[in-house]
C-alpha cells in the first residue's frame, strides 16, 4: 500500500466515524432522554439530558469531520486554493462548535470560569448554608 492510498484511507476513515458518531449519538441522546423522563417524570430535565448528549455527539462528528480535512488538505497537492478552502471550513465549523457549547453550557467557553469557577462555587455554598459558612 502506498502513502497515497493510505492517507485516502484515513481521511475516508476520519470522514465515516465523524458522521457515524453524529448517529450513534443521535439516537443514543433520545435513548437517555427517554430513560431521563421515564425515570424522573420531569420533562425539561429530559429535554436537558437530550440537547446535551445531541450537542456532544455533534461537537464530537464535527472534530471528526475537521479532522478528515485537515489530513485531505495537508497529503494532497499543495495549492492556495485547497489551503483557502479548508481554511473556510475549519472557520465554519468552529464557528458551529462554539455556538453549539454556548447552547449547551449557557455561556461562552472564555466566561465559563466566571460561572464555575472556585469563587462562584465557594459563593453559592455560603448562600445557601453550606460548609464553608
Amino acid at each position: 500500500m502506498d502513502t497515497a492510498r493510505f492517507f485516502e484511507l484515513a481521511t475516508e476513515s476520519f470522514e465515516v466515524l465523524g458522521v457515524l458518531s453524529m448517529v450513534l449519538g443521535f439516537l443514543l441522546a433520545f435513548i437517555l432522554a427517554a430513560r431521563t423522563w421515564k425515570r424522573t417524570a420531569d420533562g425539561g430535565r429530559a429535554f436537558k439530558m437530550l440537547r446535551n448528549a445531541l450537542g456532544g455527539a455533534i461537537l464530537f462528528g464535527l472534530e471528526l469531520l475537521v479532522a478528515a480535512d485537515i489530513v485531505k488538505t495537508v497529503t494532497s497537492t499543495p495549492s492556495l486554493t485547497d489551503a483557502a478552502i479548508l481554511g473556510l471550513i475549519v472557520l465554519i465549523r468552529t464557528v458551529l462548535s462554539v455556538s453549539i457549547e454556548i447552547e449547551i453550557d449557557g455561556v461562552a467557553p472564555w466566561k465559563k470560569a466566571f460561572v464555575t469557577g472556585p469563587q462562584v462555587i465557594a459563593q453559592a455554598a455560603r448562600q445557601s448554608g453550606g460548609p464553608d459558612r
